[in-house]
This record gives structure tokens, sequence and C-alpha cells, in this order.
């Protein structure tokens, strides 16, 4: 079997965390009896002037490039900024039709795979009807709890599920958010994220590790990018309640600056740790030292950091939003805040800090979100869906 990858949240080598759960989705999916070609496009924007800001990055992107031994060929589509959300699919599946019909020169591929339903699943959708491919399609996370509130997309990403083969999402919440919107349930299968055991797992000597970190008393940590949707102010406005603890937040982000200066107007500005951006290799040693992992996002799939933690050994305190529920489900995983509030943050870090998780317990929980499980659930999604489409041909009246 051949597929075709398709996704433009696969991470480059301008934004390598872009997406890279994906890469380690296709990694666990793909073995040596599947043929695999990874194209991942990215806009089109003629600049590298620095004054476009992230535009021009996208122009220092490579046409093709390698990343842990998967052929990526990162072809460039159309968009409208802003304006352009309609025609957005439309755009891709134009722009991506030339380069996939060269590549199926040497690549005849059997079915595709496309991450993220809008616009890459939709694109996906309107490519394989060209090509005469079967498609499956994965749902991660906003593209069911943002884009679909604009009812065009909604549209199109129901009819886009109605033609695959299956859809798969990241947590059940997801699954049932598209059933919400109309989308057939028999199409919808619920494959859960996996996370890197050997890469995440809990230190040798905390206690050593913490001295090398500098971490002191009940130290809590905060990942992810430095906007809005992750909720970085309120774990800093929760941190005020508790007077013992520190925050540690690791990422970057354009409201660093504001949640500086919060930490600061609130009086806890000198137990608030900003690290910067943080390689993945490096979180391990991070999650390993801290007492606890706090997410305060107001939507998710199954966020990366909640699995990355526990493998770590690491309890968790999480909002009770979308993907979230689906990983806190006992005592040794963590707890849930009854809602987003500041307060309900607080009260949530002090019951679990009253009576703190054994961190094995905690790392063996983890160990059910294994990544060859993940694969092995999407693989025969894959399979099944070329072998229907086989028989479906097989069952076509031939033209003479």
């Amino acid at each position: 079997m051949k597929a075709l990858v398709l996704s433009s949240l696969f991470p480059n080598p301008v934004q390598r965390r872009h997406g890279i759960f994906i890469e380690h989705r296709v990694a666990a999916t793909y073995s040596s009896d599947i043929e695999m070609r990874v194209v991942a496009p990215v806009p089109w924007f003629p600049s590298r002037n620095e004054r476009w800001g992230r535009y021009a990055g996208y122009a220092d992107i490579p046409r093709s490039a390698e990343r842990a031994d998967i052929s990526i060929d990162h072809p460039r589509y159309l968009t409208v900024p802003k304006f352009g959300q309609t025609v957005a699919p439309a755009l891709m599946a134009a722009s991506l039709y030339r380069h996939i019909a060269r590549l199926r020169r040497t690549f005849d591929f059997d079915v595709i795979d496309a991450y993220y339903l809008y616009p890459d699943g939709v694109a996906a959708s309107w490519l394989a009807k060209m090509f005469d491919r079967p498609f499956i399609m994965s749902a991660l996370g906003t593209d069911v709890s943002l884009i679909p509130n604009w009812r065009p997309s909604r549209r199109m990403i129901v009819e886009a599920i109605r033609r695959s083969s299956a859809t798969t999402t990241v947590c059940k919440a997801l699954a049932q958010e598209l059933e919400t919107i109309g989308a057939p349930a028999e199409k919808l299968h619920v494959v859960e994220h996996g996370v890197d055991l050997k890469m995440f797992s809990p230190p040798d000597d905390r206690m050593q590790l913490r001295l090398k970190l500098g971490f002191r008393g009940l130290t809590i940590l905060s990942v992810g990018h430095l906007i809005e949707r992750k909720g970085h102010d309120r774990a800093i406005r929760a941190l005020a309640g508790l007077p013992e603890a520190s925050l540690v937040i690791a990422g970057d982000g354009p409201l660093e600056m504001k949640l500086r200066q919060l930490a600061i107007d609130l009086g806890v500005g000198d137990r608030v740790r900003f690290l910067g951006h943080v390689e993945q290799r490096e979180l391990p040693e991070i999650y390993g030292a801290a007492d606890l992992t706090l997410l305060c996002s107001d939507r998710e799939g199954i966020a990366n950091v909640l699995l990355e933690s526990i493998a770590c050994g690491t309890p968790l305190v999480a909002t009770p939003v979308w993907g979230s529920p689906d990983v806190i489900t006992s005592p040794e995983a963590g707890l849930l805040t009854v809602d987003r509030s500041p307060l309900a943050i607080e009260h949530a870090l002090c019951k679990i800090a009253a009576n703190m998780p054994d961190r094995l317990a905690t790392r063996r929980y983890a160990e059910r979100y294994d990544w060859a499980e993940t694969g092995r659930l999407h693989r025969a999604l894959l399979m099944k869906a070329v072998l229907q489409h086989q028989g479906n041909d097989s069952l076509r009246p031939s033209r003479k």
C-alpha cells in the first residue's frame, strides 16, 4: 500500500514545533509494509523581508526536506489572508493538483491520509475525487471546536466527512461535536494520540534535577505558546492564592510582556519564571522536576502537554475542556478544575497539593498512551479504505 499524507501542519525547518504530534502519529502509523510520502503545503509568499512577519518565514521553507527519514514536499498554495476562508480549500486543492499529478508518476498512491479538517481535509476530499482514490481525515482540535462555527466551513467539513472512508478524532468530545453538526456517526472513529514513552519518562534522580534547574518548594509548570487560548494569565492569577508555590512557564509568544507585567501587578513576579521557547528534547527534564503541570486552555483536542507530563510521572491540573476529561479519569492522572476561573484553578491546585499522587502510579497510568496502538488503529482504517475502494472498483462495469 502507498499512502499520500497531506497536512499543512506538518513541521518544517522554519516552524519546528508546528504540528509535531502529526509527525509522531505518522511515524507510528507507517511501517515497512506501507510506503508513504508527505505533502505538507505552505502558503505562497513572495518576500523574505522581515517586515512581513510570519508570512516572510513561509518564503524560507525549502521545497523539499527530510525529517526522521521521512521525505517531505512543501509545495506552495495560494491564500487570501483574513478574507479567504471560504475559498481556502479550493485554493489549496487547485494549487496542489499539478504537484500531486507529477508525484503520482513515480508514486502512484492508493489512499490520501489528511490531517486537520479545514482546509486540508476538505481539499483532500476534492483531490481524492480528482485522482479516484479513497481518503481518510483526522480531526485534531480547533478544526472542530472553532472553525465549524462559521457556517460555510461547517457545511464543507460535514460533506467531506460523509465522503471520507473514515474520519478520526483524537478525543470523544470532538466526535460528539461533529455528530452534533451533522456528521454521520458511522464515519467517526476515536483514535487518541500517544506519547513517546522513552523520551518522556521519570528522571533517575529527581532531587538532583530540581537542584540543577533551581526548582524549590511546590513548583507548578505551565507549557504552551504564550497566546490567549492557553490561559497562562489564569495560571498567574491562581498563583496569587498559593503563597508557597512558584510557577514556571515554558513557551514563547506575543503575550510574554503582558504576562510578565500581570505577574508584577499581582505581586507574584518573583515567583513566576519564564523559560521562553524550550526544545522538545529539553522538556522531559522540566516535566520531571516539576511537582504539577497546569493546563488552563479554553479548547484542546488532546494536548501533548497532558500526555508528556504524566509520562514523566508529573500529575496534572487541567480545565475541563474537550479532550482533557478523556485523559484525567483517575486520581493518578490528576484533577480537573470545576471551570476556568482562577479561583477554581487555585482550589484544584490546593486540593491535589495536599494529597499528591504517587509519581510511579502516574507514569503507569500514562503507559496506556502508546503511539504503537495509535498507529495500529490508524493503519487499520487506511487498509480498510483501500480494500473497500478496490472492491468498489471491481463492481464497476467495464468500459469497452
